[in-house]
């Protein structure tokens, strides 16, 4: 099912066949901190397993976001963007309104993100910092071609072989 949203001249829908993924590849592999060389291919793969959202100025896309889920308990919002010439709008704040009031995405028992620098954001609609952080785990992949910040050399964790 496809699912829009209008306001004014923007549009935020669900439909696919909208979605310009050249302009989220380069958006996501050569502006972000998070998805830095982020091969085409994998946005590819990620977008074909992940409930995504378009945001539109008429036909053009000016934003996005995606939703990864199983529909069921747990939903991780990742790839957030709006385009630089469009911010200061509430475009970001619209869009996240339309991704917590979709219909297929209620009564999870938790939703989650990371973000270095939109927490403000996320709070209005009742994001915060983790319960229990030593209750989660994260893998990195060293193979992978992406450099998002947080697997820098200078942000690596100490281990008790560095202490």
């Amino acid at each position: 099912m496809i699912y829009e949203c209008h306001r004014g001249v923007y549009t935020i829908s669900t439909d696919r066949q909208r979605l310009d993924v050249e302009l989220i590849h380069r958006y996501l592999s050569t502006a972000t901190y998070w998805a830095s060389g982020r091969p085409r291919a994998v946005v590819q793969r990620s977008l074909e397993h992940s409930l995504c959202f378009g945001l539109y100025h008429g036909d053009d896309q000016v934003g996005f976001a995606r939703v990864i889920t199983d529909y069921a308990t747990f939903a991780w919002v990742a790839d957030v963007f709006v385009l630089e010439a469009q911010r200061g709008q509430g475009l970001g704040t619209w869009l996240t309104e339309v991704i917590i009031a979709h219909p297929e995405l209620q009564g999870f028992r938790r939703w989650a993100l990371a973000t270095k620098d939109a927490q403000e954001l996320y709070r209005k609609f009742g994001f915060a910092e983790l319960k229990r952080p030593e209750r989660w785990m994260e893998r990195h992949d060293p193979a992978t071609q992406e450099r998002p910040d947080y697997w820098a050399a200078d942000a690596a964790p100490q281990t008790q072989e560095s202490l």
